[in-house]
């Protein structure tokens, strides 16, 4: 793959047509997309292709129920979560409680708006569903989420410098689809704001992931985008191992159209970009550290996913399902990414999460939709007042 100039030209087909999805759907599907990849991803979380295979007698192709069965609660204590029977995981209930600060400041956010609003959100009582109980959603956040809180309401550092320290990982990118939506058909501006409200939580190429795939779900969200113009997009804003290992993914993807197939050749283009080594639950000495020449794994897998999926919503995510390893992730970004696009998400299993997990996964849909139009107006607002402003300046028409 190789950038385009194509992809930042103004889109062709200014208005959304019977079979081109608008604003409205295209957030929705992404966002409802994001949340059952996670839910289909969480069960399996951690294992191999091949392990996946001999625990469900052959691949994930729908909901499936925790791994250890009723055991749940105490086969890892480190993680004593119900993962799978339709619960969503820390994926959602971040990219939630990022949507639930941009309704708040009704505005593109800053490293400021994580530390005023997304840090009180992570310490107030919610419905957490891998607990079946109502909990601080930093109590189920992982350890590298709940650096945000230590360092920002504990340790009052500069919220442009907080993530300076933390294990680099996915957690930032996880979650960003948000921006990606709220900057829906600009990804050079996603990807702005994605390292803006990056910055208190993660360094490195741990946030270079989150710019990147707020980019891909903007880039995504342009009338009649595929996914191969998402890519280039990508690679047209990806700096340093992440642009490479994207490329070295997305190049071999290419080439398939089948995820079974296509599973080991994906791993083994990235394996030489990913800092964790080949066993997920025991990470080499070298894992997770900052690097010009790593990537996170999960980024470049979902595009390729996506690219094997040809932008199917089903093929993209049992695709990233399937793959294993951090899989939750992989499905929460190819998800919301297909959606964006315009995929359409399997109503019997939206339906199965939104009930199995105890939330409402269209009012914040909804809501996003809202906070992004009122952006844009604001945007146009300010775009105008600088034109007018240059233009006295530069004394031109």
């Amino acid at each position: 793959m190789t950038p385009t100039t194509a992809m930042e030209a103004a889109p062709s087909a200014p208005h959304p047509s019977p079979t081109t999805p608008g604003l409205d759907d295209r957030i929705t599907r992404a966002l409802v997309g994001a949340a059952v990849g996670d839910a289909l991803g969480g069960p399996v979380e951690g294992w191999t292709p091949e392990q996946i295979a001999e625990r469900h007698g052959g691949r994930v192709t729908g909901i499936v129920g925790p791994w250890y069965g009723e055991d749940w609660r105490t086969a890892r204590p480190i993680a004593p979560y119900h993962k799978g029977d339709g619960h969503v995981t820390d994926d959602t209930l971040m990219t939630h409680a990022l949507i639930r600060v941009y309704a708040k400041v009704r505005d593109h956010l800053d490293a400021y708006a994580v530390a005023d609003h997304l840090v009180p959100d992570l310490l107030s009582p919610r419905w957490i569903p891998e607990l079946e109980a109502e909990a601080l959603p930093l109590q189920r956040i992982f350890l590298a989420e709940k650096w945000i809180v230590a360092r920002l309401h504990y340790g009052h550092i500069d919220p442009r410098e907080a993530g300076a320290g933390n294990i680099v990982n996915c957690g930032a990118a996880m979650y960003m689809a948000p921006v990606g939506l709220v900057n829906a058909g600009d990804p050079r501006a996603a990807y702005a704001e994605a390292l803006e409200v990056a910055a208190p939580h993660q360094s490195s190429y741990g946030r270079e992931a989150a710019g990147v795939f707020a980019a891909a779900v903007a880039a995504a969200c342009r009338p009649g985008a595929t996914p191969e113009a998402v890519v280039d997009a990508a690679l047209a804003l990806a700096k340093d191992g992440t642009r490479s290992a994207i490329e070295a993914v997305c190049e071999v993807a290419a080439r398939h159209e089948d995820f079974e197939v296509a599973l080991a050749p994906l791993r083994a283009a990235v394996e030489p970009f990913d800092t964790v080594g080949p066993d997920y639950r025991a990470p080499s000495l070298g894992a997770r550290r900052p690097s010009r020449l790593h990537a996170i794994e999960e980024l470049p897998v979902a595009l390729g996913m996506l690219l094997v999926g040809g932008g199917d919503y089903r093929r993209t995510v049992l695709g990233s399902v399937n793959y294993g390893r951090d899989c939750d992730s992989i499905a929460t970004m190819s998800g919301a990414i297909v959606g964006a696009l315009g995929g359409e998400v399997p109503a019997d299993w939206a339906a199965t999460v939104a009930e199995a997990s105890r939330l409402d996964l269209h009012t914040p849909a909804r809501t996003l939709t809202e906070v992004a139009r009122e952006v844009f107006a604001r945007d146009l607002e300010r775009r105008r007042a600088h034109e007018e402003t240059f233009t006295a300046l530069a004394g031109t028409r």
